[in-house]
């Protein structure tokens, strides 16, 4: 990058940096489009692994889907932003050291934009009008319609938020029956996402939660949307699994949780992007790859089970189910602390991944490894 191609962006944090090019602006949304292509391919052989099911890859799925659209529609925002003389002039601005990928706030302002997307719409020409005019211009005047370049792709952003299915800073829960019927007990995967303001990455929370209410869950017009307004403000990184889930099970009686995990996507390392220390710096700098294939995503996922459940005295006649956890003894890893276990994956292309094996870095060794090949497949290596 380097350096160059990237321009420190006055009062923001100084791990955050403005692509100020054009062309780095799009190899950057170019870069995220093929990581993003080789996650469902990486995801299906973590479930070879044991470290997803299939629900489970379904339901992240959907937060990759909604991630690589709020990424098109940035390519879009700032497509020709970056030629425009004067306030409309703009950037996108990514986090170059933990994240890899767009700040917090581009996401929050994306959300600001789409519930004003239907009257922008409503009040700018079509794509088929300002085509034409950039026809008349071009033939007529003889110069780049570059205004009207930025008209449409400005037009284009606004179709893409219109359409929905984008990443916002909270996707709230929802949740998917995994058992039960008639009497029995309910069990139910909740999932849900945030976009953490803090590490500038997506974070994706799974929840298997036993019930034992009198209606099902989703059905439920007291418990649901409580539910959804407790997890999405204990949806913070830097809360423990056992704090959240602990603090779940108190509040909600008849609600167990039985598994709980949480998916930090990223950060993305990348030659061309992202400032990085350490091992990783080395092996992309050994593997001296070519554009598009310089870079490497890491993946952690911390779990907590329930380890059994305890009755406890509520009132004079009743009782409540509470959950024990299980914690990991050891913490022999950073983020498992307040969980059971965490598991790190790293996903890179083979350049990367082959100087990774020759330099065999010892923090390394233990983490799974997952290489997209030419055919698209994915393998997994320890």
């Amino acid at each position: 990058m380097a350096a160059e191609a990237v321009a420190e962006t006055g009062n923001l944090d100084a791990d955050h940096r403005a692509l100020d090019d054009d062309l780095t602006a799009r190899a950057f949304f170019d870069q995220t489009r093929r990581i993003a292509a080789v996650l469902p391919a990486a995801l299906s052989e973590m479930v070879r692994d044991g470290l997803f099911t299939r629900t489970d890859t379904e339901a992240i799925g959907l937060y990759l889907a909604a991630l690589g659209t709020s990424l098109d529609a940035l390519s879009m925002k700032y497509l020709v932003a970056g030629r425009i003389e004067g306030p409309l002039r703009r950037h996108v601005t990514i986090d170059i050291h933990e994240s890899g990928l767009p700040v917090w706030a581009e996401i929050a302002q994306t959300a600001a934009d789409a519930a004003q997307a239907a009257e922008e719409l409503a009040r700018t020409p079509t794509p088929d009008a300002i085509k034409d005019d950039m026809i008349r211009q071009i033939v007529g005047d003889l110069t780049i319609p570059t205004r009207l370049q930025y008209a449409l792709s400005q037009r284009l952003y606004y179709q893409a938020l219109a359409a929905g299915g984008l990443f916002w800073p909270q996707m709230h829960p929802q949740a998917l029956r995994l058992s039960g019927q008639g009497g029995q007990r309910r069990r139910w995967l909740i999932h849900w996402a945030v976009y953490d303001s803090r590490l500038n990455v997506p974070v994706i929370y799974l929840m298997e939660t036993d019930d034992s209410g009198r209606r099902p869950l989703d059905e439920d017009a007291k418990r649901w949307p409580e539910l959804r307004a407790h997890l999405l403000a204990q949806s913070v990184t830097s809360l423990q699994l056992v704090t959240i889930a602990q603090g779940f099970d108190r509040d909600f009686d008849t609600l167990h949780p039985r598994r709980l995990r949480r998916i930090v996507l990223g950060p993305i390392y990348s030659q061309g992007f992202t400032l990085q220390d350490g091992p990783i710096r080395q092996v992309l700098e050994s593997a001296a790859a070519p554009v598009g294939e310089d870079w490497a995503m890491a993946l952690t996922v911390e779990d907590l089970r329930a380890e059994r459940a305890t009755l406890e005295s509520r009132g004079l006649f009743s009782v409540v189910e509470r959950q024990v956890f299980r914690l990991d003894p050891l913490n022999a890893d950073g983020a498992g602390q307040g969980a059971t276990g965490a598991t790190r994956v790293l996903i890179l292309p083979q350049r990367p991944y082959q100087a990774l094996a020759a330099l065999d870095p010892a923090g390394f060794r233990d983490i799974r490894k997952y290489v997209p090949g030419p055919d698209g497949r994915v393998a997994g290596y320890r």
